[in-house]
């Protein structure tokens, strides 16, 4: 056992950065599924089937994984579920309400980056301690993330076909209309001090003023 690593409940060893991965694991695996899902939901059209489809890859990355870290005595319940509060930032309902429908959806992508990302780290980390089996286990599950993500990532960028569509709400509801309502005044504003004295002038002092 290198040094750093935590004894487990069946007489296991595994390190301390392990240890927190695995358990942000379950928590990232879990908003993933969860976010992605409701996301389709809330899109339609074909970026829903990719999304969902998307989820239940993450949700069954979830259940192996409990199954496979509970042979080493590490839960995913309940103190997991802090950690997927904390991490899961803006990718959740609140952040889609303003968002464009491109805008959610490529922000979608990097709720799966964050997970493939992760998973090569604990693969990294297993190896380390010669646990074959639960490095190839992260290695499978990065596999099938990573194909998940690329698939919503083409999505994503085929939303280009439709200009109009792909700049239309996230969330068709009146708070979703009104969050989008709130973000195009903002880059309207925005766009409108850029072209001004003023952000000619903030570009001067900035060293930003274009030759």
């Amino acid at each position: 056992m290198g040094a750093g690593a935590v004894p487990l409940s069946d007489g296991a060893g595994m390190y301390r950065a392990e240890h927190r991965a695995l358990r942000e694991l379950h928590a990232t695996g879990r908003q993933l599924g969860d976010h992605w899902w409701r996301l389709g939901e809330r899109l339609g059209g074909a970026p829903a089937a990719h999304l969902q489809d998307g989820a239940a890859v993450a949700r069954g990355m979830v259940t192996d994984l409990a199954k496979e870290t509970a042979k080493r005595g590490l839960h995913g319940f309940p103190a997991a579920q802090s950690v997927g509060m904390r991490l899961a930032g803006l990718r959740n309902t609140p952040g889609d309400l303003v968002l464009e429908r491109n805008q959610a959806l490529r922000l979608a992508v990097l709720d799966a980056e964050h997970v493939t990302t992760l998973l090569a780290y604990l693969a990294a980390l297993a190896d380390m301690r010669g646990d074959d089996a639960l490095a190839a286990f992260h290695r499978r599950w990065e596999g099938e993330i990573g194909e998940a993500r690329d698939t919503v990532r083409a999505a994503a960028i085929a939303m280009a076909d439709d200009p109009d569509a792909a700049v239309q709400p996230a969330e068709s509801s009146i708070f979703g209309r009104a969050g989008h309502t709130a973000a195009n005044a903002l880059g309207t504003v925005g766009e409108a001090i850029d072209g001004s004295p003023i952000g000619a002038a903030a570009r001067k002092v900035t060293g930003r003023q274009p030759e």
